[in-house]
């Protein structure tokens, strides 16, 4: 007996439908386009949130692309997510230009490369648009098409990821867009620890916000992030809120540090993340703002870093360093300057030099002069070099992270572990 034919498997990529002033979000966007392709009669396998480079110039804040997996064909995922759109993305934005990519399986290495190098590189509409035409998909965009870059990304780094994390994300009644959240902060922080740390981000609890409730006037109610579907599903379900107009789950990047390359500083470009490995040269300065500056050093160049003022009480970690600490900084960079996210101690100055003391009198002995050592002018006691003492410090060898407050969306929560020296989470 003749085999059955497997249908054949598209993927959807949509990026650039939304806005951070008017209120439109693009996890929104491929909600309701996988709910018109299954009333369309086409299954739905998954929907998918790639968070790309963060320092691209033109993003809203976590630079999110989606991919929808799906059996419909290339021609109606198209037409479909033409109609969602053109019905839901909001033109008006000026930083709005949304863009579709329809592929079928299986993807090329070609693209899968693509949407690796956008998580950690900056690429234009040129190459996207040479990608796509090379690969034969079909696409469409609006205005200046940039979404099409994002689209086929998604595409290529959903092909190209073997492991997820989740977020769960519900969604206001359109007609409560624009007003004040109306949810259960109690319920929410009894549920965050109730579910930690097998869902991570949900609040911060040294600033006491919950970190899952958007500030922009936007669809998302509240978005629950962490290693299993099951887990972020439970606690959603915890969690006492206004009526949810619709849901989704999303297999992510969220979480998992994969926008960081590693580098020698002096090979360190503005516009990517990267982890780099130096001695601190300079002590830690606050300036104006509350920002908190290091620099370090590796051999090859030095290298500014910043804990920005929004990453609050991390910057005392910041403060903490001394000249002489080895640490691993991890961040964007920009402008010469690195972001920092997290950063790891890799070797603590753990004594001081100073003067040494008098066997006779317990007294700290006076420089004789240059190059003549030290000497007691009570006792006549004379040393040849400074000694060393301990000083207490308030850091530790390991890992220190901004609060989650602070965190973006694709840098790895300490508390999801696989890290090569101890953690010191934030929560």
């Amino acid at each position: 007996m003749a085999r059955a034919l497997r249908p054949s498997v598209t993927v959807i990529g949509l990026d650039d439908t939304d806005s951070r002033e008017r209120g439109m979000c693009t996890t929104y966007v491929a909600t309701r386009v996988a709910a018109a392709l299954r009333l369309r009669g086409a299954q739905v396998k998954h929907i998918r949130l790639l968070r790309l480079n963060p320092a691209v110039e033109h993003k809203t804040r976590g630079n999110a692309a989606l991919a929808i997996v799906t059996e419909a064909s290339a021609e109606n995922a198209l037409s479909t997510t033409k109609s969602v759109i053109e019905e839901l993305a909001v033109f008006q934005d000026e930083r709005t230009h949304p863009g579709i990519v329809v592929a079928e399986e299986p993807i090329s290495e070609a693209v899968q490369e693509f949407g690796r190098r956008a998580i950690r590189e900056l690429l234009d509409l040129e190459a996207a648009e040479a990608a796509i035409q090379s690969a034969g998909y079909l696409s469409a965009g609006w205005k200046d098409e940039r979404g099409k870059i994002g689209a086929l990304s998604a595409i290529g780094a959903s092909a190209a990821r073997e492991e997820w994390t989740y977020e769960y994300i519900a969604y206001r009644e359109p007609d409560r867009w624009g007003t004040p959240r109306d949810v259960d902060l109690d319920s929410v922080f009894d549920a965050a620890d109730a579910y930690y740390p097998a869902a991570w981000d949900t609040v911060d609890r040294g600033e006491n916000e919950a970190v899952c409730i958007p500030n922009a006037p936007g669809p998302i109610l509240y978005g629950i992030r962490g290693d299993d579907p099951h887990t972020v599903a439970r606690l959603a379900a915890d969690i006492d809120a206004e009526p949810v107009h619709a849901q989704a789950l999303f297999e992510t990047n969220q979480g998992t540090d994969v926008h960081l390359g590693e580098t020698a500083i002096e090979e360190a470009e503005d516009g990517r993340a990267y982890r780099v490995t130096g001695e601190v040269v300079d002590a830690p300065t606050t300036k104006a703002g509350g920002h908190v500056f290091v620099e370090i050093e590796d051999g090859t160049g030095r290298l500014p870093c910043v804990a920005f003022e929004p990453t609050k009480r991390f910057r005392d970690r910041v403060r903490a360093l001394q000249v002489g600490d080895e640490i691993t900084a991890v961040g964007e960079v920009g402008d010469g300057t690195l972001k920092l996210e997290k950063f790891a101690v890799r070797d603590l100055v753990e004594t001081v030099p100073v003067n040494p003391t008098c066997p006779t009198c317990d007294r700290r002995m006076e420089s004789a002069g240059a190059g003549q050592g030290y000497r007691c002018r009570d006792c006549d006691t004379t040393a040849a070099t400074k000694e060393l003492t301990p000083i207490e410090r308030d850091l530790e060898v390991g890992w220190y992270e901004v609060p989650p407050c602070a965190r973006r969306h694709v840098a790895k929560p300490l508390v999801r572990g696989g890290f090569d020296a101890p953690i010191h989470p934030e929560r």
